[in-house]
């Protein structure tokens, strides 16, 4: 059984990739280390556009220090402001 703040971060996750609302990269990258660390899949971006993996994996970065509930807590208030 789900914790109420995993919960409100599976809606927070369902709510964002279903929004037609184009969002900032910056905000965009955030979301991803974000959702990366709650998820615990932490592992190197890769893909065929290596500018694009390299700023995923400075996120990830930025972001390495934050624990997986706290990850989630910010993902989720990152989505109510900025989808509607």
């Amino acid at each position: 059984m789900s914790n109420p703040t995993e919960s409100d971060f599976n809606k927070a996750v369902i709510k964002v990739n279903s929004s037609n609302k184009p969002l900032p990269p910056d905000t965009m990258l955030k979301l991803y280390a974000l959702y990366k660390i709650a998820t615990k899949n932490q592992e190197n971006p890769s893909g065929d556009k290596p500018l694009i993996s390299a700023f995923k994996a400075n996120a990830l970065f930025q972001a390495k220090h934050i624990n997986i509930e706290t990850a989630m807590l910010e993902y989720i208030a990152i989505v109510e402001k900025e989808v509607s």
